[in-house]
């Protein structure tokens, strides 16, 4: 019984780490062919996944993108020192990379790579909420 209680406390306390994991909140873009977004990130099972919700034209002005709602980031996990990887989808050319990304308080650098890492293309992404 008492090993039951204790892997049940041990998932909830790792629940609760990827509730407040770092990257989670609304992160704002740089700008990108024209427009910027604001990206939803939450826990999506033991990663991270960031989700369209707002777009604006490089101005500021809001605008109603077919890419709301579209998930961009995709199911980074944590290396647990700020850093993880996964995938990154670019909307403006439809094509999926392997992604990296490091979360340093209200700063986020996110990186999109081919040829196994040798080639990565950047953003830095700025907490917005």
């Amino acid at each position: 019984m008492k090993r039951i209680l204790t892997a049940i406390a041990a998932g909830l306390i790792a629940t609760a780490a990827t509730a407040q994991d770092a990257a989670v909140g609304v992160w704002q873009t740089e700008v990108d062919d024209g427009a910027f977004a604001h990206i939803q990130m939450e826990p999506c099972g033991a990663a991270v996944c960031g989700t369209i919700v707002r777009t604006y034209q490089a101005d500021g002005t809001p605008f109603q993108s077919e890419n709301i709602g579209r998930q961009i980031v995709i199911g980074m996990a944590p290396n647990g020192d700020g850093t993880y990887n996964g995938q990154v989808y670019r909307p403006s050319n439809g094509k999926t990379y392997v992604g990296k990304m490091q979360v340093n308080g209200n700063a986020l650098r996110l990186q999109g790579c081919v040829a196994g890492g040798l080639i990565c293309a950047s953003q830095n992404w700025v907490r917005a909420q």
